[in-house]
């Protein structure tokens, strides 16, 4: 299978929530490339995804922080994460492994993958074929608000940033990933001059 190396380009809060509860939109960016692929995630994964991205460390281990315990304690080696089909709208991945030297693969979702994959620094790829049929290429880079810009922020800001990151770690330490999700989006607006 040809695959293509992908980073994670940003996370925004989507408005094609399905159901209960928000949806997230996942943005990935090839590493050798410009294409994007967006992919709908639910919120808990989006915070753990964010919440390992930016080294914030909850009192008590996430899901995805307890999967990757359970995979070091094991002496499992985890080699990359694939997002591997596009079926009927919905994606799929796998995890490689290697267990015992016999390597594996391990179906999974691609949000749960990801999660995983942050926290052990391994590569993420993408079928070719699945970023040939849902990727797509940016019409303007200086409209992707997911890119940071360079600078700081204001002077009049700095009051403001420094309140909402006491706010951000207030909120994580009493285990509200919901409100700690939102005051982390409203930091980087401040800080992206948005």
């Amino acid at each position: 299978m040809e695959k293509v190396q992908v980073d994670i380009l940003g996370l925004s809060q989507s408005q094609s929530g399905s159901g209960s509860g928000s949806a997230y939109a996942l943005i990935l960016k090839e590493v050798d490339g410009e294409r994007r692929l967006p992919i709908i995630i639910g919120a808990f994964e989006a915070q753990s995804i964010a919440l390992e991205m930016e080294g914030i460390k909850p009192p008590r281990p996430l899901t995805h922080d307890l999967i990757k315990n359970l995979i070091d304690t094991l002496g499992i080696t985890l080699g990359d994460v694939v997002i591997n089909e596009l079926r009927d709208g919905t994606f799929f991945a796998r995890i490689n492994i290697e267990y015992s030297s016999v390597p594996q693969e391990i179906d999974s979702r691609p949000s749960d993958a990801i999660a995983i994959a942050v926290r052990f620094g391994v590569p993420i790829y993408v079928a070719e074929k699945v970023m040939e049929e849902a990727s797509f290429l940016p019409e303007d880079e200086e409209h992707l608000a997911s890119e940071p810009r360079q600078g700081k922020a204001a002077p009049s800001r700095t009051k403001s940033l420094d309140s909402l990151h006491t706010q951000l770690k207030e909120a994580i330490e009493k285990e509200e990933y919901e409100k700690a999700a939102r005051l982390r989006d409203e930091i980087r607006k401040i800080e992206m001059g948005g």
